[in-house]
C-alpha cells in the first residue's frame, strides 16, 4: 500500500489514468468492430467510410499512449487492404 503522499497521489493518478485509458481502448475496439463487421457484409463503401472514421481513433490512441505506433500501422494496413480487395 502507498505510504509517502507521493505515493498516494501516483497511486490515485494511475487509478484515474486506468479508467481513462480503458474506455479509450474500448473506443478503439468498437470502430475496429465497426470496419469489421463492413468487411464481413461485402459492402465497400460502407467499409471504406467505416475505415475512414477508424482512422483517426487509431491514431488518437497513439498520442495518447494508449496504443505502440507499429501496433496501429499493422492494423491500418491489414484493414486497408481487406477493404481495398472488397471493390476489386
Amino acid at each position: 500500500m502507498a505510504n509517502t503522499p507521493q505515493s498516494k497521489k501516483r497511486a490515485r493518478q494511475n487509478e484515474r489514468r486506468n479508467d481513462i485509458n480503458k474506455a479509450r481502448r474500448s473506443r478503439i475496439r468498437t470502430f475496429l468492430r465497426k470496419v469489421e463487421e463492413a468487411i464481413a457484409s461485402g459492402d465497400a463503401g460502407v467499409a471504406k467510410a467505416a475505415l475512414e472514421a477508424a482512422q483517426p481513433e487509431l491514431a488518437r490512441g497513439i498520442t495518447k499512449g494508449v496504443l505502440h505506433k507499429n501496433t496501429v500501422a499493422r492494423k491500418m494496413s491489414r484493414l486497408s487492404s481487406r477493404v481495398k480487395a472488397l471493390n476489386n
